[in-house]
């Protein structure tokens, strides 16, 4: 069958400061009509990068492209501007990772459709209306019509996906780039979006690249799939083969990374534990677990959440003058003990972010009551909430956005610090930030950097020193491992852990990825329309779930490999 797509020995360098930097070291690969090709591997080994050059969208005079890409016999390197104008779109779409700074928000979603349909069909304003309502039904969204006229704001992460592609198959291309389309997504939606796409593919016969960083799911959507690391691809081949039995030793490390469903490790081997040949897996028994559990449930809980609610009033529109209340957390009830970690699980919308927020203070509680260390934190004093913000802590889950871009790591981490009283001066502060900076991995050179100059890991590092640095007691963990991918979310993990055993730290884990929800979490609570589903010890409920919702959650988990 005739390649679709062919790039050959592709080189990509970027000009920095008069140096030329080559991230793209002379890869070959073609995709043919009616394929779903995976591309894997960890951030910055060149996967967007590529895709980016295949569709002219590298910056001018700041890259340099050569070698060749051929799309349907037309090479892509010779094209100007007005002709990749007529090819994105139109023959070749893309779906951006993040939709959220993808979509227009000034923009609605329908007439953001209605632009690229415009551009490219001879469609007029009733028959564009119309089509766009027509992808809306097509891509699985429920009341199209209400959606054309909402913005972005006001549609779940779920929906703006849907939106992207919807968008992005309007005028029926014949390859579609997939670009980390699910990284923000939980699994459920996540699930959905996939099967979307290949019921769209099958459809429609088109082609998809489809990038990701997340192997389970690559091996359950793709016919082959080729794998990078370091700007040159390193195994290619059909995805069943490649991932079933891997001749390379980094895509076995990738592999292998990812937390297992069914063992619990001491400690996550990393892509370097495996390429360094210094693998050590130590599996937990349920006696040494156990004894552990034990240990946490003999002492008093450190936080009880009883009856707890926060609801929300919409306010009035032109439509309607009454105001709606949203029950965001509905009457939940547990209690987390010193030293344990509770994993918090459930569909976007469920009210996990709300119910942490709460708890830390930054939501004001509409019913219930919230204990920590046994009294009432809504009759604590001013003096006392201060020292309640310094002992519940949050690790976001976007370091770059929660950190100062004017501002060095090192200053960054200091303010806090003399904010609460930690130290007074700065040589003080210092010391004790180096020491913090060493301990979660990072150099003292990294002191006097800017957050703009760092790797995803290693900003979630400095996102985990800035918390630590005030000594809590609980810290809320929201999505804080969701964006990165396996090597250096295993790095991060294994650092969370050790944290927890070296300072005696208590973890509310909240995320989408139910493997690393299990693999961290003692107790687990699950959520759904702001209730509590279910709540138990996390292994018991992944092996036998009581309730339909958490089956449906553990039975989205791609588990291709």
């Amino acid at each position: 069958m005739n390649e679709l797509l062919k790039v050959q020995d592709l080189r990509i360098s970027f000009n920095s400061d008069g140096v030329e930097n080559e991230v793209i070291h002379s890869i070959s690969f073609g995709l043919k009509a009616n394929e779903i090709l995976g591309i894997v591997g960890e951030s910055g080994s060149g996967k967007s990068v590529s895709s980016l050059a295949i569709l002219g969208l590298l910056p001018k005079g700041k890259s340099s492209v050569s070698g060749t890409i051929l799309f349907d016999g037309q090479e892509l390197l010779q094209m100007d501007d007005s002709d990749f104008r007529k090819i994105r779109g139109n023959e070749i779409s893309m779906i951006f990772q993040e939709p959220m700074s993808s979509l227009n928000p000034s923009l609605t979603c329908g007439f953001q459709v209605l632009e690229i349909i415009q551009e490219h069909l001879e469609f007029d304003e009733k028959e564009s209306k119309s089509y766009v309502t027509e992808l809306f039904t097509k891509v699985k969204l429920s009341r199209p019509e209400i959606i054309f006229d909402q913005y972005p704001h006001q549609i779940s992460g779920g929906q703006k996906q849907r939106v992207m592609i919807a968008m992005a198959i309007a005028c029926k291309p014949k390859i579609l780039i997939a670009d980390e389309p699910t990284t923000a997504l939980d699994v459920t939606v996540q699930k959905e979006i996939v099967l979307l796409l290949k019921e769209l593919q099958e459809e429609t016969q088109m082609s998809i690249l489809f990038i990701s960083h997340d192997l389970a799911l690559v091996s359950e959507i793709a016919t082959n799939v080729l794998v990078m690391h370091k700007g040159q691809i390193i195994e290619q081949g059909n995805a069943r083969e490649v991932f079933k039995y891997p001749k390379e030793e980094y895509t076995k490390a990738l592999i292998n990374s990812k937390p297992s469903l069914n063992v619990r490790l001491k400690v996550l081997p990393t892509v370097e534990d495996y390429l360094g040949d210094n693998v050590q897996l130590e599996i937990q028994s349920a006696e040494q677990r156990n004894e552990l559990l034990s240990d946490i449930y003999s002492k008093k809980p450190i936080l009880e959440v009883i009856n707890l609610s926060k609801y929300y009033s919409t306010g009035s529109t032109w439509f309607s003058k009454k105001q709606k209340e949203v029950k965001a957390v509905d009457d939940v009830s547990f209690k987390i003990y010193e030293g344990e970690t509770v994993g918090l699980v459930g569909e976007s919308g469920c009210g996990k972010t709300t119910l942490g927020r709460t708890i830390l203070g930054l939501e004001k509680i509409t019913k219930g009551e919230i204990f920590y260390k046994g009294k009432d934190i809504s009759k604590y004093s001013k003096r006392e909430l201060k020292v309640l913000r310094r002992e519940i802590q949050l690790i976001f889950q976007d370091p770059f956005s929660s950190l100062n871009p004017r501002i060095p790591v090192g200053r960054a981490i200091m303010e806090p610090m003399k904010v609460h009283g930690i130290c007074k001066y700065d040589d003080e502060c210092k010391i004790e930030v180096l020491k913090i900076l060493e301990r979660v991995g990072l150099e003292e050179s990294h002191f006097y950097r800017y957050p703009h100059e760092f790797s995803g890991g290693q900003r979630q590092r400095i996102g985990i020193a800035r918390t630590i640095a005030l000594r809590p007691k609980l810290i809320v963990c929201d999505e804080s491992v969701s964006a990165l991918d396996v090597s250096v979310q295993a790095q991060v993990l294994n650092l969370l852990n050790e944290l927890k055993l070296d300072f005696g730290f208590t973890y509310i884990f909240i995320s989408h990825d139910l493997s690393v929800v299990k693999y961290m979490s003692d107790q687990l609570l699950v959520m759904n329309n702001g209730k509590m589903e279910e709540i138990g010890d996390a292994d018991v409920i992944y092996e036998n779930p009581q309730k339909e919702y958490t089956r449906n959650l553990i039975d989205a988990i791609p588990k291709g490999i």
